[in-house]
């Protein structure tokens, strides 16, 4: 704890310090609560993209062995041209936000590869979108965790730290200024007596000097 003047002034400092402690640990207490809520929420969404994903690619493998042509499907055909990305605010954090994809296709035989291609090429970018959309919503967890880390770090800063030493020392400024006035009082009063002592014995002195 760092040494404090056991002043008025000061006294009035970890006064006004500790109101102020107290008025913002509320607000930063619910900003976690509601970084801890959005950050569970995207993470279930990022679950079900992916879950939406691996049911595509399984459907579309069955799919395709029907016409026993997997291989007939040209590798590299599908390439992602440009992904498309807003912004987003949560809680004061900027994140980006997924707004689709464009993808470009390879050349491919007309004549040689099945009819199903081009079929299939539309299952692919969709898997492919929804696999990009699942980055951007693990981006956006990661950015959120971050902001969460510091924000509990201030909420553990004020409850832990900031608030109990601030009572601590206007406590013990308190208790010294009451000392201070007591050992005041204290004194005026020895002052008044020895004061007062002196004028007695005066008035006894001058007493017999008239004798």
């Amino acid at each position: 704890m760092a040494k404090i003047k056991l002043t008025k002034n000061e006294l009035k400092v970890q006064k006004d310090a500790l109101k102020m402690y107290r008025r913002y640990l509320p607000t930063l207490t619910l900003k976690k609560q509601q970084l801890q809520s959005e950050i569970r929420t995207i993470e279930a969404k990022a679950k079900a993209v992916r879950k939406e994903r691996e049911d595509l690619e399984f459907g579309f493998r069955e799919w395709i062995a029907v016409f026993s042509e997997m291989d007939a499907f040209p590798k590299g055909i599908i390439t992602v041209s440009n992904i498309r990305k807003g912004k987003g605010n949560i809680a004061g954090v900027d994140i980006p936000t997924f707004e689709g994809a464009d993808f470009s296709r390879g050349d491919y035989d007309f004549y040689e590869t099945p009819l199903w291609v081009d079929i299939a090429a539309n299952h692919m970018e969709k898997a492919m979108s929804l696999d990009l959309e699942a980055e951007v919503l693990d981006e956006q967890v990661r950015l959120l965790e971050i902001e969460l880390l510091a924000t509990s770090q201030r909420v553990n800063l004020f409850e832990k730290v900031k608030i109990p030493e601030t009572e601590e020392n206007i406590k013990k400024i308190s208790i010294y200024m009451a000392d201070q006035q007591v050992s005041a009082v204290v004194r005026s009063k020895i002052s008044k007596r020895k004061i007062a002592l002196r004028n007695a014995v005066a008035s006894e002195k001058e007493v017999y000097s008239l004798r």
